[in-house]
């Protein structure tokens, strides 16, 4: 792709290859690389889940999701690693920083992918020279292999990074999508799930090309503005601009997979305890409040559902946040039922000095004291750690409890590390 050829925009789409795996390679090749390996997000690794597992691993038919006890079936000599956050955030942190020496206009999507807009970067090179060079970069500065996507959107180069794997360079243009990807099943095409893919297929539409030749009132009918969005991405338009992190977060969210499955409510509730105190945590870190709390459980099966509520006002306190979000759990989920996944998504934030706060007259004597004593908490674990001051309810030695570990918990969707001032301190978000 040349200027000539594309006369609007350039994104490049970095993708980590098998990031945390790549990572403690990159750190102790002589134990790592170039074989089977599994990060498993469990103490009780027998218990646990792969997070990811490496090239070598997934060839012996180790899968993402799978336990830890189905990943040694497939694969016997499969060497399990404990995660390390701190390591995943350091390798993060370099790769974005390579990125950022070709354009300001980067914009981290996850803890190991990001996109550029090269649009103005031409002297660096052609998009090719640039995307090359990068990847040349990342592997002898970090050790690390990446795939990168090149297309005139977001989109396009989300699926080109996809296309290739590991250590690949793949340019997608617009005018290739009907012959690469039209014969392609719905799900394929990113932001496209199964649920909706099945809702699809009810309507006859199975591949990306019946979607780009879908009737628009129809699809807007009924997936609403969501069809609109389907059917120009299946002809591989995106208008979405690339977004550099400075801008404040939109969400903020923690997800935490068990090792073993939850049935009892009192189990839920010291998770969602845990959980709403990372999260405001996090927001208060922010200097942000929210308005809304969304709640994500998952089964065994995988089957996943998502439920929000509003608080009454603006809040960044763990008490607001734990108390809507067990009301949501008391609502939509049975007791009795096995839960492998929880998470807490706190949303609708603004700046709290920004934001009127409506107090009664007990709250407006109460909240004054409230504040000081959440204020001292976060200043007393900011310095001592997480586990410095806990209340009774986070107690326990069951495995939401490692959420507070700052080395052994983390997503791969957890940006703040990366809004933090590069040359200063790293300390816990």
């Amino acid at each position: 792709m040349n200027r000539s050829e594309n006369k609007g925009r350039v994104i490049l789409h970095i993708d980590m290859n098998a990031f945390y795996c790549s990572v403690h390679a990159a750190e102790q090749p002589e134990m790592y690389r170039g074989k089977p390996t599994a990060v498993a997000g469990s103490v009780e690794l027998r218990k646990g889940i792969v997070v990811t597992s490496s090239y070598e691993a997934r060839a012996r038919g180790v899968k993402t999701g799978a336990t830890v006890r189905q990943a040694l079936t497939a694969c016997p000599d499969l060497i399990l690693i404990r995660p390390d956050f701190d390591l995943y955030r350091k390798y993060s942190k370099g790769f974005m920083r390579i990125a950022g020496n070709y354009t300001p206009l980067v914009e981290a999507v996850s803890i190991d992918e990001c996109y550029l807009d090269i649009t103005g970067s031409s002297q660096f090179g052609s998009p090719v020279q640039i995307a090359e060079t990068i990847a040349r970069r990342v592997k002898e500065e970090l050790s690390l292999p990446c795939s990168i996507g090149i297309a005139p959107n977001k989109l396009l180069a989300k699926m080109a990074s996809d296309m290739r794997k590991p250590d690949a360079i793949t340019i997608l243009r617009r005018r290739e999508v009907p012959k690469l990807l039209w014969d392609k099943p719905c799900q394929t095409l990113f932001g496209i799930g199964a649920r909706t893919a099945d809702k699809l297929s009810r309507l006859n539409i199975r591949t990306i090309g019946d979607l780009a030749a879908a009737d628009e009132s129809l699809l807007l009918d009924r997936f609403g503005v969501y069809g609109g969005w389907m059917k120009q991405a299946a002809h591989g338009i995106d208008e979405s601009p690339v977004q550099p992190l400075h801008e404040a977060p939109k969400s903020i969210g923690h997800t935490t997979t068990l090792p073993a499955d939850l049935t009892e409510r009192e189990q839920f509730r010291r998770v969602l305890l845990n959980l709403a105190d990372q999260t405001t945590r996090r927001l208060r870190h922010q200097k942000m409040v929210c308005v809304t709390v969304q709640i994500t459980i998952r089964d065994p099966d995988m089957k996943t559902i998502t439920r929000s509520s509003t608080l009454d006002g603006p809040s960044e306190t763990i008490d607001d946040v734990y108390r809507v979000a067990c009301r949501l759990m008391d609502a939509h989920w049975k007791e009795g039922s096995p839960v492998r996944l929880l998470g807490i998504t706190l949303q609708g934030l603004t700046p709290k000095k920004d934001t009127p706060l409506q107090l009664d007259l007990f709250s407006y004597e109460e909240s004054p004291k409230k504040d000081r004593l959440t204020t001292a908490m976060d200043i007393l674990r900011d310095k001592y750690g997480e586990s410095a001051v806990l209340t009774a309810g986070m107690l326990g030695d069951d495995p939401s409890t490692l959420i507070r570990n700052k080395k052994l918990r983390g997503t791969s969707l957890q940006k703040d590390f990366l809004r933090e001032n590069p040359d200063a301190t790293d300390k816990e978000k």
